[in-house]
């Protein structure tokens, strides 16, 4: 089942783990904050629904974000 995942950009770092931990998801954005890669991006750069295939490296990187910035849900 696809995952809708989303960065919360108020409490988002840009620590950078997430991008870190999940490139095929997470990228940084021009300011250094989390953004979702345009392929799986909604109508806003940081939201989109990803395959059910890449929910281990969007978890383990929610699990990892010190600021809880990241959203899962399943779509």
């Amino acid at each position: 089942m696809p995952l809708k995942v989303k960065v919360d950009l108020g409490l988002c770092i840009a620590d950078g783990v997430c991008y870190a931990l999940c490139p095929q998801v997470f990228e940084a954005g021009p300011d250094g904050k989390s953004q979702i890669v345009k392929e799986y991006r909604g109508g806003e750069v940081n939201e989109g629904v990803v395959p059910d295939d890449l929910a281990d490296c969007v978890e383990q990187s929610r699990t990892a974000c010190p600021v809880g910035a990241i959203l899962v849900e399943k779509a």
